[in-house]
């Protein structure tokens, strides 16, 4: 008989997701109690293994069964712990893990779901991945773009100045010649003019004696 200070039995047990190496175990609680934690026996029908498992402070109706043999029989029975104690074990519970070749085709159907949705997820990423290089080689494109063109504009400013800076001197150069012509011969014309004339009172050839004769002097 059960103690009227611990909670009834567990009820429901069944286990579910069997592989080769685990299997969950679920169960339910009557409504009412108070339930802390739970305990599992779990057992191997030849004998060879045994162990159990005991959690408290939770509410969890489940647990997962890991380190299983392969292709092996089991005995689990499920526990409910209030606070004055346990309860009665539950009835048992017989399962047998798969093989290792059973595993795959046993969730053949979750797994191609789960690698479809792997697939649709990368190919949104490439197609952002995508979307995200195109838009900086744009950008890239476009400063390039602005960069030649103000280069351009530059050097075509650059020109018409060198160009502005060029007509001066030549227009400069080119009447130089004549006006700086010009000046020298006033210059040389006044020069001339600046000096004083001496009045010819005899002849130049008056030093020669041949012709001494012949020339009178100019002055009276």
């Amino acid at each position: 008989l059960a103690h009227p200070d611990r909670p009834p039995s567990p009820v429901n047990v069944t286990v579910t997701q069997l592989k080769a190496n685990s299997a969950t175990v679920s169960w339910d609680v009557p409504e009412g109690d108070v339930v802390i934690g739970y305990a599992i026996l779990q057992q191997r029908q030849d004998g060879q293994m045994q162990r159990f498992i005991r959690e408290v402070n939770t509410t969890n109706r489940a647990c997962v069964l890991w380190d299983l043999a392969e292709d092996a029989d089991y005995i689990i029975q499920v526990q409910s712990i209030g606070l004055y104690g346990e309860s009665q074990a539950s009835k048992r519970v017989h399962f047998r893990t798969l093989k290792e070749t059973d595993r795959l085709p046993s969730n053949s159907s979750n797994q191609g779901d789960i690698t479809m949705e792997g697939l649709d997820k990368d190919r949104q990423l490439q197609t952002g991945e995508i979307i995200i290089i195109v838009a900086v080689l744009l950008m890239w494109a476009a400063v390039i773009a602005l960069f030649c063109r103000q280069y351009d504009i530059i050097k075509d400013n650059d020109s018409n100045n060198n160009k502005e800076k060029t007509k001066p001197s030549s227009e400069h150069s080119t009447p130089e010649r004549p006006s700086g012509g010009l000046l020298r011969s006033k210059i040389r014309v006044s020069e001339l003019n600046a000096f004083p004339r001496a009045p010819v009172r005899g002849c130049a050839w008056s030093r020669l004696p041949a012709v001494h004769a012949a020339c009178s002097p100019a002055w009276p």
